[in-house]
């Protein structure tokens, strides 16, 4: 099990890639055209829009950046509390591979599945903020 401050640098690391894998697919990176695309301004929208994973990547990336602020804040709350410690970790440990699930199966597109992966991330930041009490 990871420990707490280290599933936090994992899921910041887990951001940067959904965030890449997202502007990849939406830009359709391999293409000579959305190499062009990537490498432009973007003012205009790519040539045959973008492909439905794309979306449901971006979808992903955005929420996790709006979840990361709710895990950054509590982690830094419990080790600047002192509290630290087993159940913090658990949790901290919790978040990260509930979004890694999160996002792989959005990236399928199981709508259902995918939000209780959303809500076991959420429980436990939950489950992190208790270990001050």
């Amino acid at each position: 099990m990871m420990t707490d401050t280290l599933a936090l640098a994992a899921s910041a690391a887990l951001t940067f890639v959904m965030i890449m894998v997202a502007s990849t697919i939406r830009g359709k990176s391999w293409t000579p055209e959305g190499a062009r695309y990537g490498f432009g301004n973007r003012e205009e929208p790519l040539p045959g829009g973008v492909p439905a994973v794309g979306g449901r990547a971006d979808r992903a990336a955005k929420n996790m950046l709006e979840n990361m602020v709710m895990f950054t804040a509590i982690v830094a709350a419990v080790h600047l509390s002192g509290h630290s410690g087993a159940r913090s970790t658990l949790g901290a440990t919790v978040f990260f591979w509930a979004r890694v699930a999160y996002f792989l199966t959005y990236l399928a597109g199981i709508p259902y599945l995918r939000t209780i992966w959303w809500l076991s991330g959420v429980c436990a930041c939950a489950w992190i903020a208790s270990s001050m009490l």
